[in-house]
């Protein structure tokens, strides 16, 4: 497949009989690998029927039929779906088909290949845990509430637009981990010391950093000829931000180099190296 520089995107097509999670968080891991692509996404979940299944064939064939050859990742897990999906003839990337066969080869007996057991909802306990957590993330984004930090697992800190609300998403839905964000404003600058409603939880703090470039472009796309948008304005907060966080030895993150999912693996190592409170 040649690159795509200034060519027509590629059509890439997520395929489930459940959400989906699965085949975008797949999918999407190899698509990194090549950053001179440009993808077209689309995700179509919830294909319980071979009527479905047909119909999505339909869609896809019809990128066919206009000469583009789209990736197509799929983890259903029901026989009848699989079969009607595999009939597109765009390429089929089947996550659940060539890892299925193997383990139950390996352990001498058929998976039950329902849909709910392949994004984990039988899990009821987990399930609840995750659901909890993303209702803390809410509450607490971006400082809307101060109630009940002492109660979060991570605190991420960092002036406005540095990342803090994807990734403390990620973590609650992804891992079912308890996470604040809590932004830096101008008051904060003035000192190291971590603003007084999170002064206590230095040990719970993670600090993000971005390039003041990426910064001011994303906070341009919000307030134009701004103030808060300027290279300069950015720059300044970012390095008083930088001294904030190493005058408490926080953990530094840098968004600008790393994806959500990458810097939510680095907090969870973090994490994992930390002794536990009842030890």
């Amino acid at each position: 497949m040649s690159e795509t520089h200034g060519g027509d995107a590629i059509p890439v097509f997520f395929l489930s009989d459940s959400t989906g999670i699965s085949a975008e968080t797949m999918g999407n891991a190899l698509l990194l690998h090549f950053p001179d692509h440009r993808f077209d996404r689309t995700l179509i979940p919830f294909i319980t029927t071979p009527d479905d299944a047909r119909e999505v064939v339909r869609t896809i064939d019809a990128t066919v039929d206009r000469g583009l050859t789209p990736l197509v990742f799929a983890t259903a897990a029901l026989d009848d779906v699989r079969i009607e999906l595999a009939k597109t003839r765009a390429p089929l990337i089947d996550f659940f088909d060539m890892h299925m066969q193997q383990v139950e080869e390996i352990l001498g007996a058929r998976g039950a290949r329902t849909p709910a057991r392949l994004h984990g909802v039988g899990d009821v306990k987990r399930y609840n845990a995750r659901m909890q957590a993303v209702e803390y993330a809410i509450e607490h984004d971006d400082g809307q509430s101060l109630r009940s930090l002492d109660k979060a697992d991570v605190i991420l800190v960092a002036p406005s637009r540095c990342g803090k609300t994807p990734t403390t998403m990620y973590l609650a839905l992804q891992h079912g981990l308890r996470v604040a964000n809590y932004p830096l404003i101008d008051d904060d600058f003035t000192s190291t010391d971590l603003p007084r409603p999170i002064r206590h939880l230095a040990d719970r703090c993670f600090g993000l950093m971005t390039s003041a470039a990426r910064l001011s472009a994303v906070r341009t796309e919000r307030r134009p000829d701004s103030t808060y948008a300027s290279l300069r304005q950015c720059t300044y907060e970012l390095k008083r931000a930088e001294a904030l966080y190493r005058a408490h030895d926080l953990p530094i993150i840098d968004s600008s180099a790393k994806s959500v999912e990458e810097m939510s693996t680095i907090i969870l190592q973090v994490l994992a190296r930390r002794p536990h409170p009842e030890s």
